[in-house]
């Protein structure tokens, strides 16, 4: 049986930065006649290469298994893959918390000279900036637009940072949502949670509707004769796709219809490459070319 990858013609991770290569060649010639100052923004941007991230602490007993090389690879590299589009951005800023991978981001001045002046690396956490970016000044009547790449590692992005993009009216989004890598991973068949988990599933959603979306409840008679409520998981990961773009609608006006599901080389679905965009007029054409960049 062929490994999932090989449905996109070669290795996955390249895969990933492909279709945003190819995004941001297609943003820029649909506005390159526009006076709008032109942003690319990579949160969780590690060193700017294709290099493993390291997995951080706390989730380690959760995803020991899915973190293997290649599902740590997948992460890096979109940095480069922006600075080396044909035409540049007006900024680039680069958020990571790490600092010594924010140091090293800071080298690409060196590497790509002719956009120093236009290279940002940020040492800070990703929701706390993004969130006060987005808030600083008004995105849509200041002539601003902006690419945003989310791609951290498990369930770092809160629904709060989400909304703050979308409130911009000039952000165009792509996401890697963490389908298996997180989310399914956290939702026990027998709906008894961990402490803090349901709370982590909650930040994710921006709700607590997800349970009922995700579980079915019904009455079972108990060792001393009265009834108790029994959850039982009923989503697969297909569902939890479809309630995450259901909620990506709730606050943007153009959100694609077709999130890729990618899965590491032991068929383990890892994200949901997701987008939606901000924009309620130019985010019809920024769909349909996501749309079509997404299709497998």
């Amino acid at each position: 049986m062929s490994e999932p990858l090989q449905q996109f013609g070669g290795n996955w991770t390249d895969q990933k930065l492909q279709r945003l290569r190819e995004y941001l060649i297609a943003y820029h010639n649909a506005l390159k006649n526009s006076p709008f100052k032109l942003t690319y923004i990579d949160a969780f941007a590690g060193t700017g290469y294709n290099t493993p991230k390291a997995l951080p602490d706390y989730q380690s007993p959760l995803f020991d298994d899915l973190a293997a090389k290649d599902t740590r690879q997948f992460l890096d590299g979109s940095a480069r893959i922006a600075l080396q589009t044909p035409r540049p951005f007006d900024e680039y800023i680069f958020v990571e918390q790490d600092a010594e991978r924010c140091a090293e981001l800071s080298k690409l001045k060196t590497k790509f000279p002719a956009l120093a002046s236009r290279i940002k690396p940020i040492n800070d956490e990703a929701n706390s900036y993004l969130t006060s970016l987005c808030n600083s000044f008004n995105w849509h009547r200041e002539g601003r637009r902006a690419v945003v790449f989310l791609d951290p590692f498990g369930m770092q992005v809160s629904w709060t940072t989400i909304q703050a993009i979308a409130q911009t009216q000039a952000i165009d989004l792509w996401l890697l949502f963490p389908l298996g890598i997180g989310v399914n991973r956290m939702l026990p068949k027998s709906g008894q949670f961990p402490p803090g988990w349901r709370k982590r599933l909650d930040s994710m959603f921006g709700e607590p509707d997800w349970y009922s979306a995700f579980y079915e409840t019904h009455s079972s008679p108990s060792l001393f004769g009265d009834a108790e409520e029994i959850a039982v998981k009923r989503a697969d990961s297909s569902a939890i796709s479809s309630y995450f773009v259901k909620r990506l609608k709730t606050i943007f006006p153009h959100v694609a219809e077709n999130p890729l599901p990618l899965f590491n080389s032991l068929n383990c679905p890892l994200y949901l490459l997701c987008f939606a965009a901000g924009n309620q007029k130019g985010g019809k054409i920024a769909k349909r070319i996501a749309e079509h960049i997404l299709k497998p």
